[in-house]
């Protein structure tokens, strides 16, 4: 499949790029317990890849704008960089991917509902942190995935319109946030969500190694990248 108008990629980076969204899931368990709510982290997990201020309504029913609600996002912060972030590793073959699509001319841009310096941490175990032209956090949206804010001000940032860009990503919620801003998706099934969940997605892999192995096919691949490597 060849897009000769496709200009840049918008890439999410949890459960994407990084092997992270069971992390997550730990750190609001262990967040909702110190709150005094008994949380299953099997209720928590299928929610991975919402923000906070989308997630804690949804498993607690309360605002993230409340006392309480801040209180618990801090606790998720506090908890998963101290416990889990040493401890995160990229999926593989993320550079590799990375750079073949800069090698076929797209302007890279995170677009993630992480706050901007958890996303620097981020980006820096994907190992390509230089390969980004341009990235977008929760400090530049009023709401997280699956609100389209993040993927709107990740195109502001590329300085592109929707159908000039693509993006990339592992959750139902980016598919929805992406939907909204008039983006394609491309979905990988390494941040644990089935097809079923991921529907409406352009193509789906099942890792960045997948996607890597099967680019010049896939919708990533513009006119110029298809000649690359072949």
């Amino acid at each position: 499949m060849v897009n000769n108008d496709l200009k840049a990629a918008l890439l999410d980076i949890d459960g994407t790029l990084v092997d992270s969204n069971d992390a997550h899931a730990h750190a609001w368990v262990e967040a909702f317990k110190r709150g005094g709510y008994d949380v299953p982290f099997e209720k928590v997990r299928p929610l991975i890849g919402m923000g906070a201020d989308n997630l804690i309504p949804e498993v607690v029913g309360i605002s993230k704008e409340t006392e309480k609600g801040e209180q618990l996002s801090k606790w998720w912060e506090e908890v998963f960089k101290e416990k889990h972030l040493p401890k995160l590793k990229p999926f593989p073959k993320v550079r590799e991917l990375l750079m073949r699509m800069r090698e076929g001319g797209l302007k890279l841009v995170a677009a993630s509902s992480s706050k901007e310096d958890l996303l620097e941490k981020l980006l820096e175990i994907t190992g390509a942190k230089d390969l980004f032209q341009e990235d977008t956090s929760a400090d530049d949206a009023g709401k997280s995935k699956p609100d389209p804010d993040i993927v709107h001000a990740a195109l502001e940032k590329a300085g592109l319109p929707a159908d000039e860009a693509l993006m990339l990503g592992d959750s139902p919620y980016d598919v929805e946030a992406s939907s909204k801003a008039g983006v394609g998706m491309v979905a990988l099934r390494c941040g644990g969500f089935s097809d079923e969940d991921l529907k409406g997605a352009l193509a789906i892999y099942d890792d960045p190694a997948d996607l890597l192995e099967h680019y010049d096919e896939s919708p990533l691949a513009s006119k110029a990248g298809a000649v690359v490597g072949a």
